[in-house]
């Protein structure tokens, strides 16, 4: 495989990731996924705007938010996201000492 079809296919493969996690299960929830997997959507969106940043585009926190969730990140949170549990709150913390 050449290195065109390659990023391609990685291109492909993160844009039907996006898709799943913000069209598909909107209802999984950043800090249940933070717990299972050590990554959110949150994450994602950093690690967008950092490889944006390593190629020379500026692009803020709030800028690859947007540019990953299509929309500002409080317009998602108010539409998806939920108070998390005390146990989802308590795995967090353990976690992330």
């Amino acid at each position: 495989m050449d290195d065109q079809t390659r990023i391609e296919i990685e291109a492909a493969a993160f844009r039907r990731l996006r898709q799943h996690l913000l069209e598909d299960r909107p209802d999984v929830q950043n800090i249940d996924m933070m717990n299972l997997t050590g990554f959110c959507r949150n994450c994602l969106s950093r690690w967008y705007q950092e490889a944006a940043n390593e190629r020379g585009i500026e692009m803020s926190k709030d800028e690859g938010r947007d540019a990953f969730y299509g929309m500002p990140f409080a317009d998602w949170k108010a539409q998806h996201q939920t108070e998390a549990s005390p146990e989802a709150q308590e795995a967090f913390k353990k976690s992330h000492d």
